[in-house]
C-alpha cells in the first residue's frame, strides 16, 4: 500500500520532466522586434502619450510625432517597449481638442523628445498599464 502513494506523485513527476525535455512548454522568449503602424497600435499609443501629458507640467500637449521602435513580447497580456518621438503641440492643456491638435509650428515653442515606454496590457479587456517610461530631450525639427 506504501508503494501505491508514492507511485502517483512520482508518475507526475517523471510527466513533467518528460514534457519540459519535449518541449511542451510555452516558453517566453523575451521581447521580440516587431514594426508596426501607429494605426495598429492606436489603443497602446493614446494610453501613452495620455499618460505622458497627464503627469507632463508643460503648458502645452504633447502628441506621438513618429513611432520609432516597438518591441513585443506575449506574457499573461501583451507587454510592448515602445520608442517614440513626441513633439509639443499647439494645444494647451486645458484644451478639450486633445485629439486633433496640430504640431507646434512657432519657432520658440517647439519642442520634442524621443521617450521609451513600457506598458503592459490585455487588449482583448481594454486594459492598459504603464510600467516604466524614461524621456531625452530631442530635435525640435
Amino acid at each position: 500500500m506504501r508503494v501505491g502513494c508514492w507511485m502517483n506523485p512520482l508518475l507526475l513527476l517523471v510527466a513533467l520532466v518528460l514534457a519540459a525535455k519535449l518541449g511542451h512548454f510555452q516558453r517566453w522568449e523575451g521581447f521580440v522586434e516587431k514594426p508596426m503602424s501607429k494605426q495598429n497600435m492606436n489603443g497602446t499609443l493614446d494610453f501613452l502619450i495620455q499618460s505622458y501629458n497627464n503627469v507632463s507640467n508643460d503648458t502645452y500637449l504633447f502628441a506621438i510625432d513618429k513611432l520609432l521602435r516597438t518591441q513585443v513580447q506575449l506574457t499573461t497580456g501583451v507587454e510592448y517597449m515602445v520608442t517614440v518621438k513626441i513633439s509639443r503641440t499647439e494645444c494647451k492643456r486645458k484644451s478639450l481638442r486633445n485629439h486633433s491638435c496640430p504640431l507646434q509650428s512657432k519657432k520658440n515653442l517647439k519642442k520634442s523628445f524621443i521617450c521609451d515606454f513600457l506598458i503592459y496590457t490585455v487588449p482583448w479587456m481594454n486594459y492598459y498599464q504603464l510600467w516604466n517610461n524614461s524621456c531625452l530631450e530631442g530635435e525640435a525639427s
